[in-house]
């Protein structure tokens, strides 16, 4: 396990062996306030403990401070090639910064942006994506390779280490999943700073998911990465969901049920997909820890839903319904009888278990 230094981004301590920290970016235009707030709140009910907003311009960096005020969560100000906006981003209430220190303006706007973080405690992000390596380091090292990335990020890191600031966290992000593990190694050999992890621009939400799981499952199972984010092209509270499946299925963090459903096959005698589909809907907010069985024959279906602490063996026409793995009662008629039936003893039990604790 990697062990990295600790920083902290709004009171959420991240590195050092914290929890994994799950982020999302707001996909709202920083402009627009009410539609930006109203985002976040709905980011930070599906689990996002820091979000990242984007300030390209004045008017963008005076909404920031706003939202500030008035945000469920802490805030990181992402700023690109203008010093300024990254002082007012501070001025404002910032909790961090994404930069890259080299290119915000020259050594007098470096100096002045890192003077006035570590004035306030703010940390700084650097990240890397593949389509933002140096031209120099392109020609060096002939492309946007793992390499070029880690080389970039640590030119970068070295300009707020000559100014003695260490109060950083580094992202190197590629769309390829391949790129991305090769960066995210070879910079976890060469510093000990807290890790930002994700794959960059990996897709719509399908396809996103899988190469989400896939890059950021196997560095967290490395032990490396301190905080992720999933990048989806979608609203970025389903990138919660995707987020927290990860993390739970290596046994790092869990929030809110877990639903087992069989693939279905010919012994299937109920609509399973539609009763799977109506629980998950049914649950989405919910955050209680737990697991829910939906099983759909009476092969593997009994065993599998009494070994949860909620489940349901569809047959045909009817369903066996299991808590903490005894059989509780038998229910007769369609889908949705078999819902509701499911719901309330979902109900039941997180009541039982409420009084226990």
């Amino acid at each position: 396990m990697r062990r990295s230094r600790v920083i902290s981004i709004g009171g959420v301590l991240v590195g050092g062996g914290n929890p994994v920290v799950v982020q999302s970016m707001a996909s709202t235009d920083t402009r627009d306030v009410p539609a930006t707030l109203a985002q976040l709140g709905r980011m930070a009910g599906a689990g996002c403990e820091v979000a990242r907003l984007a300030v390209p311009d004045a008017e963008a960096a005076r909404a920031f401070g706003e939202i500030r005020r008035s945000s469920p969560l802490p805030l990181v100000a992402d700023i690109h090639f203008d010093y300024r906006l990254a002082l007012r981003a501070l001025e404002s209430g910032a909790d961090a910064l994404r930069i890259n220190p080299g290119n915000i303006g020259g050594e007098a706007a470096v100096d002045s942006v890192v003077r006035a973080a570590q004035e306030r405690g703010v940390p700084i992000r650097v990240g890397v994506n593949s389509g933002s390596v140096e031209k120099d380091l392109l020609a060096r090292f002939g492309g946007p390779t793992p390499e070029a990335m880690v080389e970039s990020a640590l030119r970068h890191v070295r300009l707020l280490e000559d100014r003695n600031f260490y109060d950083i966290k580094v992202s190197l992000k590629s769309s390829s999943v391949i790129s991305t593990l090769a960066a995210y190694r070879l910079m976890a050999r060469k510093c000990d700073y807290p890790l930002h992890i994700g794959v960059t621009e990996a897709g719509t939400i399908l396809r996103g998911a899988v190469k989400s799981a896939v890059g950021l499952g196997i560095l967290l199972n490395e032990g490396i990465g301190d905080t992720l984010r999933v990048s989806l092209t979608h609203d970025p509270v389903r990138e919660m969901e995707v987020a927290y499946g990860i993390l739970r299925s290596l046994g790092l963090r869990a929030r809110g049920p877990e639903i087992i459903s069989c693939p279905t096959c010919g012994r299937t005698e109920i609509d399973l997909l539609a009763l799977a589909s109506a629980v998950e809907e049914n649950l989405r907010g919910v955050r209680d820890v737990f697991t829910v069985a939906v099983m759909g024959c009476v092969v593997n279906g009994p065993g599998e839903a009494a070994e949860a602490d909620v489940g349901i063996a569809g047959g045909r026409g009817r369903g066996i319904l299991f808590r903490r793995g005894k059989k509780t009662r038998s229910v007769a008629g369609d889908a949705q009888t078999l819902l509701d039936a499911l719901l309330l003893e979902i109900d039941v039990f997180l009541q039982e278990r409420k009084k226990k604790d």
